[in-house]
C-alpha cells in the first residue's frame, strides 16, 4: 500500500473496481471504452489508464499503436488499437474475431485506486466487499 500526499491511502485493485467498459471492432482494429461509475473514479482512470499500459496488455495480440481518447462528459475513456485482431472478422481465425472479451483484460489490469473509492462502490456493502476478499483469498 502506498499513501500519496493529499490523498487517502492507495491500494492496488483490478480496473473493474472502479469502471465497466465495452469494445467492439471495426476491421483489424479494436475499440474499447472504460467508463467509470463513479465521478471521483474519473481522475483514477485519467492517471492510471494510460494508452502505455494498454498497449503493453495487448502487446502479445500484435497491436502495433494505442490511441486514447477522453470523453470527460461521460467519464469515459476509449481506447482504438491498430493490428490487434488478427486481421479482422474474415480473416482471423482467434475464437473471439470480434475482439468481444477484450473488455474484461482490460478490466483486469492492476491500478492504484484510493481505498476510499473502493469501500463506497455504489451497490456494494462491507459484506459483498468482505465476501470478495475471501473468494480471492484476501486479495482485492
Amino acid at each position: 500500500m502506498r499513501v500519496a500526499r493529499g490523498m487517502s491511502a492507495l491500494v492496488r485493485a483490478a480496473l473493474h473496481r472502479i469502471a465497466h467498459a465495452r469494445s467492439g471492432d471495426k476491421g483489424n482494429r479494436q475499440n474499447i471504452s472504460v467508463i467509470a461509475y463513479r465521478p471521483e473514479a474519473w481522475p483514477v482512470l485519467l492517471s492510471e489508464v494510460t494508452e502505455a499500459r494498454v498497449h503493453a496488455l495487448f502487446r502479445h495480440r500484435g497491436v502495433t499503436a494505442v490511441r486514447r481518447y477522453e470523453l470527460p462528459k461521460l467519464m469515459a475513456l476509449n481506447f482504438v488499437l491498430d493490428d490487434a485482431l488478427e486481421g479482422g472478422v474474415n480473416a482471423a481465425l482467434a475464437l473471439d474475431s470480434h475482439g468481444k472479451t477484450a473488455s474484461f483484460r482490460l478490466l483486469s489490469l492492476e491500478i492504484d485506486v484510493p481505498a476510499a473509492l473502493l469501500a463506497e462502490r455504489p451497490g456494494e456493502t462491507a459484506g459483498d466487499i468482505h465476501q470478495t476478499k475471501q473468494k480471492m483469498g484476501g486479495l482485492t
